[in-house]
């Protein structure tokens, strides 16, 4: 006798293929909607890891200036140290020094509203480089030796190096410290960078050279 079998007549039907379908959909959606979240997230922390940089490295360039203020190598006597050494403004300033038998004159100030633009004038021939782009603030604050102790005047009285004034208060007084404050953007090429903050990025330097100064 031969052997018998039974076939299997059991299949999915319609209704069981459309739900297995919206199924597997939903769950393909999830993961898609997984990935675009991060990758939003991604390039919101790569901008923002890069406004950190470019901030920090425009606030390096120009304290790397401000420590030169006042500065005479003095290997050529007959080259004059340029005076003023500090010209101050609030969203602005200009430093002087001698170096390498040549006078400097170096301006830092916004252009356009957002750029930030290093000016170098050597021998009166001026050059001009952009610093850093999308800058929300630049401001400047002072401070000033009225006594001539060289050091920072200690106006509040608290024993803190903490009495900044304004471009409009130093006058003619002695300028031996510069307190500047940075603040710049993402470049807003898509929506989802609307959710980087501006960065600020405050440093303070002591005019060494001035301080020095008689």
């Amino acid at each position: 006798m031969g052997t018998a079998f039974r076939l299997n007549k059991k299949g999915l039907t319609l209704i069981e293929l459309l739900v297995g379908m919206v199924i597997s959909a939903i769950v393909v959606a999830g993961i898609y909607r997984l990935f675009i979240s991060q990758g939003k997230a991604y390039v919101v922390q790569d901008q923002v890891v890069e406004v950190q940089q470019n901030v920090r490295s425009a606030m390096e360039i120009m304290l790397r200036d401000l420590r030169m203020t006042g500065f005479d190598d003095d290997t050529t006597p007959l080259v004059t140290n340029p005076e003023p050494p500090v010209l101050p403004g609030d969203s602005s300033v200009t430093i002087r020094y001698e170096h390498a038998s040549a006078p400097y004159e170096v301006s830092y100030r916004l252009d356009a509203g957002s750029v930030l633009n290093r000016q170098e004038t050597k021998n009166g021939v001026s050059t001009t480089e952009t610093i850093l782009e999308n800058v929300d603030a630049l401001v400047f604050r002072y401070g000033v030796d009225e006594d001539n102790d060289n050091a920072m005047d200690d106006r509040n009285g608290n024993g803190l190096a903490d009495d900044w004034v304004s471009a409009g208060t130093v006058g003619n007084l002695k300028v031996v410290a510069v307190r500047v404050s940075l603040t710049g953007s993402a470049m807003q090429v898509n929506p989802d960078l609307q959710n980087v903050k501006p960065r600020t990025l405050v440093s303070a330097v002591t005019l060494r050279n001035l301080s020095l100064m008689r």
